[in-house]
């Protein structure tokens, strides 16, 4: 399995990551915290090095406590720290299902400290900020990385949900390493940043790449989601959304029986193949989904099996989470 470069650093990682934010925030209960921390384990020694987390994902326990998934990450990896490629992010809030945005640079400030507490270390690998703040410049967040750079306590930096004027204008002050966004075979929308991240060395880290376990295929309308499974409310759940998709899981289950893989496999591996600089960040609590995602990695696929799907894509208006 060759490995993926970060932008232009000298980090390394293989071609699927993990997502952590499911062990704490979004997905029911938080994971009971040692089972979560095993889990963690596990995934490295299946061979994962780039861990995903972020400051606000947190949930909380059936006894009040609050679970922070930094704590998790850090945890579980302090004893293999130097042997990972750790990603956390700063400037979101949760307040119930809104976002509260927050990107000045005494929040920065404050924010760094507190992850590098919890993550139980002296620096961050790749540093995001979650998500654009219309109330502070882009140069003003990249002036802060710099200095945050020139002090040691991140190697690199990137943004999620980035767009290409404020990726440009921040990469003007100090260069983005990584952007994560939302992309799946549902989830198209950002491929017009395909030509810059390539222009500009930027590593494309791809979050809901199985549009939150839909192309796995376990799912529909009528499955159970648990209390606080945001999964629940999402439109490719619904009836509608479903039946619309149902042509390229069709595909999908087509296609991945040819080349003996599963539909979540592939669906990754349409990614890796389109791009060498996608890294896609699946997220399980599941230790047989973990190494399932993780083989997407070594799956082959040609030009005209990635033609066929996205002619197929091109005629579907997907109902789907992140959707415009």
């Amino acid at each position: 399995m060759k490995k993926r470069q970060l932008g232009k650093t000298d980090m390394y990682v293989n071609p699927i990551g993990l997502g952590c934010m499911g062990f704490s925030h979004a997905y029911g209960l938080p994971q009971d915290k040692q089972t979560a921390i095993e889990t963690i384990r596990r995934a490295y020694k299946l061979g994962y090095n780039f861990f995903d987390t972020a400051e606000c994902y947190t949930g909380q326990n059936a006894d009040g406590t609050i679970s922070y998934n930094e704590e998790l990450v850090g945890e579980a990896l302090k004893d293999v720290r130097d042997q990972v490629i750790i990603a956390t992010k700063f400037g979101v809030e949760h307040q119930g299902k809104k976002l509260k945005l927050d990107s000045s640079v005494e929040t920065i400030r404050k924010s760094i400290e507190g992850s590098l507490k919890k993550l139980q270390t002296s620096y961050i690998d790749l540093y995001y900020q979650h998500r654009i703040d219309p109330k502070v410049e882009p140069e003003v967040v990249a002036m802060v990385m710099k200095e945050l750079i020139e002090e040691g306590k991140i190697k690199a930096w990137g943004i999620s949900e980035a767009n290409e004027e404020y990726l440009r204008r921040a990469h003007a002050i100090c260069p983005v390493t990584a952007i994560q966004n939302r992309y799946s075979m549902m989830a198209r929308w950002h491929e017009n940043l395909f030509d810059v991240c390539q222009e500009l060395k930027i590593t494309y880290v791809a979050f809901s790449p199985l549009a939150n376990g839909f192309l796995s295929g376990q799912f529909t309308p009528q499955s159970a989601f648990e209390l606080g499974d945001y999964r629940s409310e999402m439109p490719q759940y619904q009836e509608e959304g479903y039946r619309k998709a149902k042509k390229l899981l069709n595909l999908l289950e087509e296609l991945s029986k040819k080349k003996n893989c599963t539909r979540a496999q592939l669906s990754m591996a349409w990614m890796l193949c389109k791009k060498d600089f996608i890294i896609p960040i699946p997220g399980s609590r599941k230790l047989k989904r973990l190494e399932e995602n993780f083989q997407a990695g070594n799956i082959e696929m040609t030009e005209a099996e990635i033609k066929e799907i996205e002619s197929l894509l091109d005629t579907i208006d997907f109902d789907v989470f992140g959707g415009h």
